[in-house]
C-alpha cells in the first residue's frame, strides 16, 4: 500500500466534525453490544480491513464473545443472535447496500415492533457514521494495527 493523504492532517476541520458525529453515538440508547455490531457488519460488507480490526477488537473488549463476532456474517442462519439484534443487523446491511434496495418496509416495520422512532434514528445514524468511516479508511488505505 502507498502513502495516501491523511485527512486529519489535511482536513482537520472535517475530521473533527467526524468525531463529534461519532461521539454522538455515545448519547443514544443503543448499548455498546448493538453499536460494534452494527459497526462490524457495515465494515465487514464494505470490506475494510481498518474498520473491522478495530471494532472487533472494541467489542471482545467490552464483553462481547467470538462466537458472535465469527457468526456474525452468517446471522440469518443462527440463533445466536436476539431478534431485535437481528433487525438491526438487516438494517445495517440495508442502509450500507442502499442501492439494492435501501432500508425496506418489511425491516422498518420490523423494527418499530420492537424499537422506538427514537432508536430506529439513532440506528440509522449509527449505519450512516460508520459507512462514512468505511469510506475513509478504505480511500486513504488507513493501515490495520499490527
Amino acid at each position: 500500500m502507498g502513502n495516501r493523504i491523511k485527512i486529519q492532517d489535511v482536513q482537520p476541520a472535517a475530521w473533527k466534525a467526524m468525531y463529534n458525529l461519532s461521539g454522538y453515538l455515545g448519547s443514544t440508547q443503543l448499548t455498546k453490544s448493538q453499536m460494534e455490531l452494527i459497526k462490524i457488519r457495515a465494515s465487514q460488507i464494505n470490506g475494510c480491513a481498518f474498520c473491522i480490526d478495530m471494532h472487533t477488537k472494541d467489542a471482545l473488549k467490552s464483553g462481547e464473545t467470538g462466537q458472535r463476532i465469527f457468526l456474525l456474517n452468517a446471522w440469518r442462519e443462527t440463533d445466536i443472535f436476539s431478534e431485535e439484534e437481528k433487525v438491526l443487523l438487516a438494517i445495517t446491511e440495508e442502509i450500507t447496500l442502499i442501492s439494492q434496495h435501501g432500508l425496506t418496509d418489511a425491516t422498518y416495520k420490523k423494527a418499530k415492533n420492537f424499537f422506538s422512532e427514537e432508536l430506529i434514528a439513532q440506528a440509522i445514524m449509527a449505519v450512516v457514521i460508520i459507512n462514512a468511516w468505511n469510506r475513509i479508511a478504505i480511500s486513504t488505505q488507513m493501515p490495520v494495527a499490527g
